[in-house]
């Protein structure tokens, strides 16, 4: 992937820090954009007028468009009411550029945090991952793994199922993505022949596959897909940078429990604790609940074995300390068994178009 990273253009938040940072040019990009936005001219933005700019800033944090997805639809109303303030007022510049600043700011921090690549995969690696000496035992064992999942697929079906088992780094875009599917994979194996054979044999899939994935090849070089690729390897250092600053935890630890709620005496339920977990996650270097399914099964483990999700209730300092105790105790799973994910996103549009919001004017 270092290969791949040299190759490739690598989006770490840098120039959005460099953009924020220079106030002469950051606030000649707010007149800019503002202006644009501004269509009344009243000097204000109003909540129509925002729409663009909150529309924008979900395509540059990679959401679905507006009105599509109820689980991306509740980030827009929260850009939204972060420049409104919660009012259904109108949004002065200064107001406007304060909150651009910190969602920028928050951009840049999670992308230097996980740094995207975007690749251009146009047939090269794969053609290249074909003809190495570790093509045939790859094969060989995704075979063995298809036998098990695919006992009456046919033919077509097993070399479809072991393009999905392929990576970015053999070369090979997602098969997950629809027009991946539609547009490489499915006209590359149009013209393979003998692939609706029922009697799969494993020197008759290799042979096979070896044609469906040059046919790949030639269908990536016609046209070559922009995938942004991020991986990550949580190993608890955040958590543990974290724990030794006992000022910042326990500041991070107050601001955490103002909003849980509590009963009457004052206590507080310790199924509370996943959602106080999920807010501390980002100081302490991890995914939010739901986000991994690795990470959910060693956070899992730990509640478990320190019976958090036992339903009862706990008083304040007894519920910090628990928060604490799970902390650690995720921070050592993770020290022993580091967990690695990477994940792979089809860009559909050119990049410079995804967003307006970051592109800024000729005159700056």
């Amino acid at each position: 992937m270092e290969e791949k990273k040299k190759s490739g253009e690598v989006m770490d938040g840098s120039d959005i820090m460099e953009l924020v940072g220079n106030e002469k040019v950051f606030s000649s990009f707010v007149d800019h954009k503002f202006q644009e936005l501004d269509q009344d001219c009243d000097g204000t933005l109003s909540l129509k007028e925002l729409q663009p700019a909150v529309a924008d800033i979900g395509a540059a944090l990679g959401l679905p468009a507006q009105g599509t997805s109820p689980d991306s639809d509740h980030i827009y109303s929260e850009v939204l009411s972060e420049f409104t303030n919660g009012k259904k007022g109108k949004v002065s510049k200064t107001e406007f550029k304060e909150v651009l600043s910190d969602i920028l700011l928050g951009m840049a921090a999670g992308l230097k945090r996980d740094p995207i690549v975007i690749l251009r995969i146009d047939g090269e690696d794969l053609h290249e991952f074909i003809k190495s000496p570790g093509f045939e035992p790859e094969m060989v064992s995704i075979f063995s793994e298809l036998e098990l999942e695919l006992a009456e697929g046919s033919l077509k079906d097993y070399i479809m199922k072991a393009l999905e088992k392929l990576t970015v780094e053999q070369g090979m875009p997602p098969a997950s993505d629809s027009w991946v599917m539609s547009n490489i994979i499915e006209p590359a194996l149009q013209t393979c022949g003998g692939v609706d054979q029922q009697l799969i044999s494993q020197e008759t899939f290799l042979v096979e596959f070896r044609k469906g994935a040059e046919s790949v090849v030639q269908k990536l070089k016609d046209h070559p897909v922009i995938v942004a690729h991020s991986e990550n390897t949580f190993e608890g250092s955040g958590i543990k940078k974290l724990l030794s600053n006992k000022f910042e935890l326990d500041k991070l630890l107050e601001t955490t429990l103002k909003n849980v709620p509590r009963d009457r005496q004052g206590k507080i339920p310790k199924e509370y604790l996943r959602v106080a977990l999920d807010v501390v996650a980002p100081s302490a270097g991890l995914p939010p609940l739901g986000a991994v399914d690795q990470m959910d099964k060693v956070i899992g483990d730990v509640f478990k074995m320190l019976d958090a999700d036992d339903g009862k209730v706990v008083k304040e300092d007894e519920f910090k300390k628990m928060l604490a105790e799970i902390l650690g105790s995720i921070m050592l799973q993770l020290e022993s068994n580091p967990v690695s994910v990477s994940t792979n996103s089809v860009v559909h549009e050119p990049l410079a178009s995804a967003s307006t919001l970051l592109q800024p004017s000729n005159s700056l």
